[in-house]
C-alpha cells in the first residue's frame, strides 16, 4: 500500500487564509444583523488575505500547469522546441515575480523609511501588507521550478 503524500506547506497556507478570511465575513455578517453594525477593519484584512492567498495560489497554479496556455499552436512546433519553450516560459514566469518582488521590497522599504503609511482602518503599517507578497512569492518560484520540471519529464514520457 502506498503511503499517503502529507500535506504541503502551501496547501495549508491557502486552506488556512481561506478559512480566516471566511470566518472575517461571517463574524462580519453576523454583526450586521444581529447589532445592526458593520465592522471596518473586515475588509482591510480581507482585501490582503485574499492578495496573499492569490499569490501562494499562483505557484500551485504554475506546478499544476493550470495558467493559460496556447495548447494548440505549441503542440505544432517539434520536440525539440516545445521542451525549449517549455524552459523559456518558466523563465519569463521567473523574471515577472523577480520584477514584482523587486518592486514589492523597494515600495517596502519606501513605506518604512519615508512614507509611513498605516492602514485606514486597523492603523497598522501598510508594509506588513506589502511583506506577504515577497514572503509568499517564494511559493511561486517553487511552483514555476516543479512545473516546468513536470512538463519537460511529461514530454520525455510521451517519446518513449
Amino acid at each position: 500500500m502506498q503511503k499517503p503524500e502529507p500535506i504541503r506547506l502551501d496547501y495549508w497556507i491557502v486552506a488556512i487564509l481561506l478559512m480566516a478570511m471566511a470566518l472575517i465575513a461571517f463574524v462580519n455578517v453576523l454583526s450586521r444583523y444581529f447589532v445592526n453594525f458593520s465592522i471596518g477593519a473586515t475588509e482591510e484584512i480581507t482585501i490582503n488575505l485574499f492578495v496573499w492567498m492569490t499569490v501562494v495560489g499562483t505557484g500551485i497554479a504554475f506546478e499544476r500547469g493550470a495558467h493559460l496556455g496556447m495548447v494548440t499552436f505549441f503542440n505544432l512546433f517539434p520536440r525539440e522546441m516545445r521542451r525549449r519553450l517549455v524552459v523559456f516560459s518558466a523563465l519569463l514566469g521567473a523574471l515577472l515575480f523577480i520584477l514584482v518582488c523587486g518592486y514589492m521590497i523597494q515600495a517596502i522599504y519606501d513605506e518604512i523609511t519615508f512614507f509611513k503609511a498605516t492602514s485606514a482602518s486597523l492603523g497598522i503599517p501598510v508594509w506588513l501588507y506589502y511583506a506577504g507578497v515577497p514572503l509568499f512569492s517564494i511559493f511561486v518560484f517553487r511552483g514555476i521550478y516543479r512545473g516546468a520540471v513536470n512538463r519537460l519529464a511529461e514530454m520525455d514520457r510521451e517519446a518513449a
